[in-house]
């Protein structure tokens, strides 16, 4: 197959797994490489990698197949198919493209990475932390793999583990947002309300506008049955994402001691 000097750049497993800045250019980029090569199986992959980017997962799924039908030993399609299977939330399908990945190329990272999120997703928690552990063993500065590994020890209610891990993952990349939120969570089971807030201030600090946060903050503050500092922040959170959070506390129990409180009913209703 004879391919470009410029097509043979874009192909490196790189730039195949990097986010692309604008998905829908790629992808257009991309069907017009296979409009002149359709067996051009790189291409195929490459173009499945800019669909799942812009959400088609479907699409994606369908490109990857085809990269495979032309090249069954492309390691990149198979991880792109189990990424896009992942997000339609198929976790078995998802885990037996990883696990052809990782024969494949079994030191990559990232392969070790989404096979841990997709057995998360079938709530094999302990085999997700050994895929986290193979990640770090891979690239120790994962600040993920510590991030998803806390995420996994809090669902097996490990809590003081998974608070150990996120402090590893803050201490790689201090500006993690999302694993600030986590670890306030995390603070806020072990008791500990205080740093709990610390810990969503520090995360609203980086991303003022993070639903997640507020949210977070209005659970610690309900767990304490200070209710008018609960509701507060309830309602920030849902400002900013009102459905997502209007859902999750119809039915939170961390708002249980506030339930009954017609301001919170007026708040779900909103």
């Amino acid at each position: 197959m004879n391919q470009s000097k410029d097509s043979q750049i874009l192909y490196s497993q790189e730039l195949v797994l990097q986010k692309p800045a604008r998905p829908d250019r790629a992808v257009t980029k991309y069907d017009s490489i296979l409009a002149a090569d359709p067996q051009d199986y790189k291409a195929w992959s490459c173009r499945g990698y800019a669909l799942e980017k812009s959400g088609q997962y479907e699409e994606a799924v369908n490109s990857f197949e085809r990269a495979l039908s032309l090249e069954p030993k492309f390691a990149p399609a198979w991880q792109g198919k189990g990424i896009a299977l992942a997000k339609l939330t198929c976790y078995e399908e998802a885990l037996a493209s990883f696990n052809h990945a990782l024969k494949l190329e079994p030191n990559d990272y990232r392969a070790w990475q989404n096979h841990g999120k997709a057995l998360m997703g079938v709530y094999a928690y302990k085999e997700a932390i050994a895929s986290f552990d193979q990640v770090l063993e891979l690239k120790p500065d994962s600040y993920k793999a510590w991030y998803n590994r806390a995420v996994a020890l809090s669902c097996l209610n490990r809590y003081s583990d998974a608070l150990e891990n996120l402090n590893h993952a803050l201490r790689i990349k201090p500006s993690c947002h999302y694993a600030w939120n986590y670890r306030g969570m995390v603070l806020a089971k072990l008791g500990q309300f205080v740093d709990s807030q610390a810990s969503f201030d520090q995360s609203l600090q980086i991303k003022p506008n993070n639903a997640n946060a507020w949210y977070g903050k209005a659970c610690c503050y309900a767990l304490q049955e200070n209710t008018d500092l609960a509701l507060s922040h309830l309602k920030q959170a849902i400002s900013y994402s009102p459905y997502l959070c209007q859902l999750m506390a119809k039915t939170d129990p961390n708002f249980n001691k506030i339930r009954q409180d017609p301001r919170f009913q007026a708040l779900l209703q909103a």
